[in-house]
């Protein structure tokens, strides 16, 4: 999914550049287009940071700390999963394993977490909901923190829906679901338009929080200070549009990181730094003999290019006086075949003339062997050799 806008902001989430949707952002919108993260989740783990390091950081740049110990409960995959590579952390869930229910915990990991992070789950958890409250504060080392989201109002006490729940079951009646309870005195109730919210697994909405009720419930489950995210942070596209359903830390005491895994981490970004200095003068030690290689090149590429050049201007030079000798040549012909022409007709008429010739001249021998035939019979009748 792609949002429209102008402005950029970095998810918090995947490091991904995104683009800001225009006008206010909502709760579950401004998702990021990589890792779909909406703002609430963003807000939830700028959250986390704070807590962790004092400071708003994208989960990429977390140091890696095994020794710290975290579990979360439905978190998203894509947000689960860069946890997991930074933390000894654990995503469970209330439908499928790794199996976790606020409200029954194993007593073994009593006191074994340094942070706890619930994404809209504290709405979900069937009454009471001070046991689980009460049973997340148990798990939590004595400098641990509850991060978490879940919606609530600001003003009023919390609107719990099935206060009397004890033995209960869901129905669907013409195809319209009501829950069914048998309170503990025995007393039947039905339940109608319930409300249901996406995602897997026990997903009935319990219940509606007031901020004020969260904070005595969280104060009363042994959490020493509570605090509402109000911070915006832009650049990770956190901005609140609204004052309530905020992300909530809940802290037993003050969060300390290891100081060894941190000066551990301290030491390996010293290390990676350096690599990374020399890395760039090799970079750029061969980025000049790169250039240096390409210009080089380039040169002569530019001499051989001009050398075609002129190559090409010389042989369109000598085309050109070509196509001007094959015109005139052309021209040439045109004249010697107007000029053969001509000869053949003087030639016809020669011939004609001659041939005129020679029959006058037939005609003249022919008249004279006449006359001299006629001369000679007079001679012989006058010597009266003939009579």
């Amino acid at each position: 999914m792609t949002c429209s806008g102008s402005a950029k902001f970095t998810c918090n989430v995947c490091g991904a550049s995104c683009t800001r949707p225009e006008g206010a952002l909502g709760r579950e919108s401004a998702y990021c287009a990589s890792c779909g993260s909406s703002m609430r989740v963003r807000s939830a783990a700028a959250l986390l940071s704070t807590e962790i390091f004092g400071v708003p950081m994208a989960l990429p740049e977390f140091p890696v700390l095994k020794g710290i110990r975290g579990i979360g409960m439905s978190d998203s995959p894509e947000l689960a999963s860069r946890l997991a590579e930074k933390f000894d952390y654990t995503n469970t869930f209330y439908h499928q394993a790794p199996y976790f229910d606020a409200t029954k915990p194993d007593p073994q990991d009593r006191g074994r977490f340094d942070f706890i992070f619930s994404s809209e789950v504290m709405e979900h958890v069937l009454p009471p909901v001070e046991r689980a409250f009460a049973s997340l504060a148990g798990l939590l080392k004595a400098d641990g923190v509850l991060v978490m989201t879940t919606p609530y109002r600001i003003q009023g006490k919390t609107e719990e829906h099935f206060p009397e729940l004890y033995e209960y079951t869901l129905a669907s009646p013409g195809g319209h679901t009501v829950l069914i309870n048998r309170r503990r005195d025995g007393q039947v109730e039905i339940f109608q338009d319930l409300v249901f919210h996406g995602g897997h697994g026990s997903t009935l909405e319990a219940r509606i929080f007031s901020e004020e009720s969260l904070r005595e419930l969280l104060c009363g489950a042994g959490f020493r200070s509570v605090y509402i995210a109000t911070e915006s942070f832009p650049e990770f596209g956190i901005e609140h549009s609204e004052s309530w359903s905020l992300p909530i830390a809940a802290r037993k005491g003050t969060f300390a990181p290891p100081r060894e895994e941190l000066a551990l981490q301290y030491r390996e970004a010293g290390r990676r730094a350096q690599r990374a200095a020399r890395d760039l003068e090799i970079l750029r030690g061969e980025y000049e003999r790169h250039i240096a290689f390409h210009k080089l090149s380039h040169d002569e590429l530019k001499r051989e290019l001009d050398s075609r050049i002129a190559w090409v201007r010389k042989v369109e030079s000598e085309l050109e006086e070509r196509t001007q000798w094959a015109l005139d040549s052309q021209k040439d012909i045109a004249e010697l075949k107007k000029l053969v022409e001509h000869f053949k007709k003087s030639e016809r008429e020669a011939w004609d003339c001659v041939a005129a010739l020679e029959k006058e001249l037939e005609q003249v021998r022919s008249r004279k062997n006449e006359l001299e035939a006629r001369k000679w019979t007079r001679l012989g009748r006058r010597l009266k050799v003939i009579s």
